[in-house]
């Protein structure tokens, strides 16, 4: 094993050992795997830099920063709390269920391809003249949209599927909030990508149509839907605030939570 293979692999490498500790109870694999997430997220901003997008750069660093400490807290202060486990499973879950569509072209084309075709869907089915463009573009009025991974929400779905899975509560429950969270979320994202295309399309707020569309109005209104979402998962899921709530003691006073 080279020094450049694992730098390149250092991503599939942390998933791994945080899934292994959580299915052998070791926690200094977690703790390894925490490290090992940390180190990918510092490559990260020079490609952010690179591209312009600072707000990426400061994301990444804040990801970086914040595994890095996980792994301390877990290696270095001996973190007995399960909500250290938790945190590690969810990552674990969720980086799985993301990961592979953002760093295999194969599997994001298919999600993009997927995503584009069920939102023309739903526009042909309100009888909107959308003109369909290869796998991920589709122009309305001659003003052309283009579907790209951040616009099929598997970041949240991801998101909400590794923190629902890793709790530890009844099936049942964990499955209704499952449902109330991560096909919800699809389904509304899709009305986003509907609402976008018919704003920008019909120019409805001006030469600004797809700024304003798509970054103001869409992201505001996803915010208040996950808001709205993460309410339904909490009121379904107690456990998980508790989890939350001990983590955060956790991280203010690591190798203290038990006093």
């Amino acid at each position: 094993m080279t020094f450049s293979w694992l730098i390149a692999n250092v991503l599939w490498l942390s998933l791994a050992l945080l899934m292994a500790s959580s299915l052998t109870s070791r926690r200094s694999l977690s703790g390894a795997g925490w490290f090992l997430f940390g180190m990918h997220w510092l490559k990260q901003p020079s490609h952010y830099l690179m591209i312009g997008d600072y707000f990426n750069v400061g994301l990444s660093i804040l990801a970086a920063l914040f595994s890095l400490y996980m792994s301390w807290i877990i290696l270095a202060k001996g973190c007995s709390s399960p909500s250290c486990d938790w945190a590690s499973l969810a990552v674990a879950i969720g980086g799985v269920l993301y990961f592979p569509f953002a760093q295999l072209t194969p599997l994001g084309d298919w999600l993009i391809s997927q995503t584009a075709h069920l939102t023309a869907m739903i526009l042909e089915g309100f009888s909107v003249p959308i003109l369909v463009n290869g796998a991920n573009t589709m122009s309305l009025n001659g003003h052309t949209v283009q579907i790209i991974l951040a616009c099929t929400a598997i970041e949240s779905m991801a998101l909400f599927a590794g923190v629902i899975i890793a709790v530890k509560a009844p099936t049942q429950r964990k499955l209704m909030a499952f449902m109330v969270s991560v096909p919800t979320i699809y389904m509304l994202n899709l009305f986003r990508n509907v609402f976008v295309v018919l704003a920008y399309g019909n120019q409805w707020f001006g030469p600004d149509s797809f700024y304003l569309a798509h970054n103001v109005v869409a992201k505001a209104g996803s915010t208040v839907a996950l808001f709205l979402i993460a309410y339904g998962v909490f009121a379904l899921l107690p456990e998980m605030l508790d989890v939350i709530d001990e983590l955060a003691r956790v991280i203010r006073r690591p190798g203290g939570e038990e006093t």
